[in-house]
């Protein structure tokens, strides 16, 4: 942490927080809804100290109290911008369940290797608190709230799927302001600012429309949005449809702002762009490591704009992964990209009927940080397939000090 007389959580300022020391453990939810295992979710503490006799080893496990949460993306109590209060920690991962609406506060101050269940939100108080159900995903803000994004009401209406808008919110006053339509059938999923605090723009990614977004405040105040990449899709045979979108599920941004990286689940890569010029992300970085159109497979590619031939199925460790590259976070210094291989249990189990029967991986990129570039350290596998009550679904990664997507400084 940056050296201080007195400090309050996190880092100074997101270049402070690139020479944080090097991640040793990382929390993932473990999801076993629709997978035909009658336990209960669980957050896994995962060793990946390439010094520790533990590498690569889950070490401890948090099961949940209930069955068929399925747990989504965590977010902390408090965060950077806390830095000059000394009266705040970050020792809270606020952890929603996207399925069951419930609410899960996790101490991971204690004990930081071995996280506890601290308070435990019931789903009947945010239907008639808040009016909402199906929580998604986990924020805390400048202010030192906790924001919460949700995907229904508890009627079951489904007011945040399918979506093509970027909506813009008062947070002061929590008034609705402005929409920006990013097109149909674009459903934006995941969304990042730049890190420094002072830049009103950044991306977001759009599944099915496979495009990334610029969005920006202009000069008379509103917000607007270009697009600024575009995944062609690939023409198939043996496939549900003639079109295969990449279907681009994660993005971030590393802390320098230099670096974007993002998903493309059903292609199967992975992808590093230079935004030094933010409206003109250049390509620097790729690597595949699994998805839908391997060699070999059921599914031959019949028109692609961009490969001249399909890739090889990725194997590690003598272990052909299932699935595609899903989640992914950056180590701090932006050396290290942590992914992971399930999206959602429903989806797993439509696309990838293999990856629900033998359990989703961890792995590890080595990323080039001068010039740009991506390899997989083959050295570098936690298999979820493996575990004690078997195969399990692992979702997102979280550093215990804050990382990439989860940290700001407002």
């Amino acid at each position: 942490m940056a050296k201080c007389g007195a400090c309050g959580p996190g880092y100074e300022t997101p270049l402070d927080a690139m020479k944080g020391p090097r991640e040793e453990i990382v929390y993932l939810p473990c999801i076993y809804r629709n997978t035909g295992i009658e336990k209960p979710d669980y957050v896994a503490t995962v060793d990946v100290d390439p010094k520790s006799p533990h590498y690569c080893q889950v070490i401890h496990r948090l099961p949940m109290p209930n069955l068929r949460d399925e747990l989504h993306h965590s977010g902390w109590n408090t965060c950077s911008s806390s830095f000059g209060d000394v009266t705040k920690k970050r020792n809270r991962l606020i952890l929603p369940s996207l399925i069951s609406s419930r609410i899960y506060v996790v101490d991971v101050g204690t004990d930081m290797r071995a996280p506890r269940i601290h308070k435990m939100i019931e789903p009947v108080n945010i239907f008639w608190k808040c009016g909402l159900a199906n929580p998604h995903t986990t924020h805390c803000l400048g202010n030192g709230e906790i924001m919460i994004s949700s995907m229904g009401d508890p009627s079951g209406n489904g007011k945040g799927s399918y979506g093509r808008y970027i909506n813009v919110w008062d947070w002061t006053t929590h008034v609705f302001t402005q929409s920006v339509d990013l097109g149909e059938d674009s459903i934006p999923l995941e969304i990042r600012f730049l890190h420094n605090p002072d830049a009103a723009e950044g991306y977001v990614g759009c599944a099915l429309s496979s495009a990334i977004h610029r969005f920006y405040k202009t000069g008379n105040g509103n917000w607007a949005a270009e697009k600024v990449v575009q995944v062609p899709s690939k023409k198939v045979n043996g496939w549900l449809f003639p079109d295969m979108p990449g279907l681009i599920t994660d993005i971030l941004i590393s802390l320098d702002d230099r670096f974007l990286y993002f998903s493309n689940w059903l292609h199967g890569d992975i992808r590093q762009y230079d935004i030094s010029d933010t409206r003109k992300p250049k390509l620097v970085g790729q690597v595949f490591l699994g998805g839908k159109i391997p060699r070999g497979g059921p599914i031959v590619v019949v028109e692609d704009q961009e490969l001249n031939s399909q890739p090889e199925p990725f194997v590690i460790k003598g272990k052909r992964v299932q699935g595609g590259p899903q989640m992914i976070q950056l180590s701090l210094d932006g050396k290290r990209l942590y992914v992971s291989t399930s999206l959602y249990s429903a989806w797993d189990k439509q696309f990838y009927p293999d990856l629900v029967k033998e359990g989703s991986v961890m792995l590890q990129i080595d990323v080039d940080t001068e010039k740009g570039g991506l390899k997989v350290n083959k050295n570098f596998l936690v298999d979820f397939g493996k575990e004690p009550d078997g195969p399990v679904l692992a979702h997102e990664i979280r550093y215990p000090g804050g990382d990439c997507s989860s940290d700001i400084w407002i």
